[in-house]
Formats: structure tokens, sequence, C-alpha cells
């Protein structure tokens, strides 16, 4: 691991942030253009060239990188992988990238709900509270019960729901395999399942939109690269309260580039779930903190060893 700079981890996941944020607004307007299966199918067929190009740059090459000891778990995250991403994308088309980010900004929430019951972690009564605020916040933002409520909106919060579970597997599967690996099988279980699939819905795409397609994949890899950077040089609780830059960058080329508005329950209850999710991070740090303190405190301290003439 490189060494530790919090400043620089900010940096970088504040750039890669950005660069997700152009991704999702290249894949609004492919994805309004041609169908969500085939796109994501190209821009994992690049994906897992990146990936591969990683894998074998590391000691023991292909082989130990996708060694698993749990290659169903990997599979799994892979596939609903894959469907998170279609299902988001179809999100952007539906209700375009500031609503569909406002709601997909809760998933750190539904992190920190559902980890107490499908890993047995501890959550308390703080961070409950939290989570219900936040969740306050999405109901601001949908509207339920008010004529201007989209079904719609049901798209990116499915989208946000399954990539809690997605983050919850990654945990899960840290406990028996490297980060690596579970990159590696990323990769390569979602472009195998989108080729199995996209493939049957393969449309001819203008030359213009080919440059786009290129920029999509390009912009993939090195936002990857980036968060593997930023994750190498700093601690994941450090940096991840900037990941909610997303929400503002990809606000500002909705805004910008496809004339959408921000209306201003969104933006409300945006910022409230973006708070809440941000103190759900803070106090999830301070309990890791407090753990690794008592593990150190339990560990019995050896009495000290002399040697030469007073040895004996």
């Amino acid at each position: 691991m490189a060494e530790r700079n919090d400043r620089l981890g900010i940096y970088l996941m504040i750039g890669t942030t950005a660069v997700f944020a152009v991704q999702d607004g290249i894949s609004r307007h492919l994805a309004s253009e041609y169908n969500v299966l085939m796109v994501v199918m190209i821009r994992y067929w690049f994906f897992a060239l990146f990936v591969l190009a990683l894998a074998a740059r590391r000691p023991g090459g292909l082989r130990a990188t996708a060694r698993t000891a749990r290659p169903g778990l990997q599979i799994l995250r892979g596939l609903l992988l894959i469907t998170e991403i279609c299902v988001m994308i179809w999100g952007f088309v539906l209700l375009g990238l500031v609503e569909s980010h406002a709601i997909f900004t809760s998933y750190p929430l539904l992190i920190a709900a559902l980890s107490g019951p499908l890993l047995g972690e501890k959550v308390g009564w703080r961070r409950w509270a939290a989570i219900g605020v936040g969740f306050v916040g999405v109901l601001i933002i949908l509207q339920p019960g008010y004529a201007v409520f989209a079904p719609e909106a049901v798209v990116p919060l499915a989208a946000a729901l399954m990539f809690a579970v997605y983050g919850l597997l990654t945990r899960y599967a840290a406990r028996y395999d490297s980060a690596a690996t579970s990159f590696f099988w990323t990769g390569i279980v979602g472009a195998i399942g989108m080729s199995a699939i996209g493939i049957w819905f393969w449309e001819p795409m203008a030359a213009d939109d080919w440059l786009w397609m290129g920029s999509l994949c390009v912009t993939g890899a090195l936002g990857h690269y980036l968060l593997i950077r930023c994750y190498d040089v700093a601690e994941a609780s450090t940096v991840q309260p900037f990941a909610y830059l997303q929400l503002v960058f990809a606000s500002a080329i909705g805004l910008a580039v496809f004339g959408e508005t921000l209306a201003p329950n969104v933006a409300f209850g945006a910022a409230i779930v973006v708070a809440a999710g941000i103190f759900t991070l803070w106090r999830e740090r301070r309990a890791r903190l407090r753990a690794a303190a008592k593990a150190r405190e339990a560990v019995p301290v050896a009495p000290p060893v002399t040697s030469g003439p007073e040895a004996g």
C-alpha cells in the first residue's frame, strides 16, 4: 500500500466523482438513443480489458488474482451490479440526472440499515435516527400523495437498494478474498453477463455516437483507476463523505447540458439525505476507531527483554 496521504485521497475522490458524473451524463445521452443493455454491454467489454490488465500486473498474475474462496458470492456480486447499473441508467432516461442522483444518494443509509440483519453489525440508536431522518428526505423528494409524484422515481430507489446490497456483499466477500480479486470478478462476471443479454439488443450506432461510446469506456476505466488510487493512499472513512459530490457534479451536468430543473423539494430533500448519510459515515468511523482501540487494549504487553550482563 502507498504511503498514507489523506489530502491526496480527498483530491482523488473529488476527481473520481467528477469523472463518474461525466460518465453518467454520457450514459444518459446514449441510453436515450440506444438500448440500455447494449450500451452497458459495450462499456463492460472495455471494463473487462481494464480489469485483466490490472490483474496481469499483480504478483502471481491472472491466476492468483482470480483465485477466490467464494465463487458463488463473487458471481452474485457481479450480476447484481450490472443489474443496478442498467436500472440506474434507465432512471437517468426517465427522470434525468438531478432527480435520479438525489434519490440514489440514499444508498449509504440503506447499507447502514441492512448491515445489522445481513452482516450482524451493530447499529446504534444515533445511526438509526440518522437513517430515519434520511428517509424523510427521500419522501420529501418523492412527494408521495401529490399530483407531481412520478412513479418512475421508484427506479433509482430500486437501484439504490441493489447497490446497497452489492456493497454489503462486497464487505462480506472481503472476509475471504482480497479487494483485487473482488474487482477482477466484478469486471469479468459483468462482461460475461451483459454479453449474454445485451448482444440480442444490438443496434447500429452512428459514427458520432461511437465517439461518445469510446468516451464512456474511457471515463469508466479512469474513474475506477482514480478510486483505486484514492483508497490506496487514504482510509475509506476519510474520503467517503466526499463521494456525495457526485450528486453536485451530476446535477450540474443535468442542468447545464440536458436542460433539467432543480425543484425546491428535490434540493431540500437531497440536502437532508446527504447530511444524514455523512452523519452515518461519521458514526461508523467512530465505532471502528473505538473497536480498534479496545482491540489494542486487549493485547497483553510483553515484559521488556534485556540483554548483556543484566539479563541474568
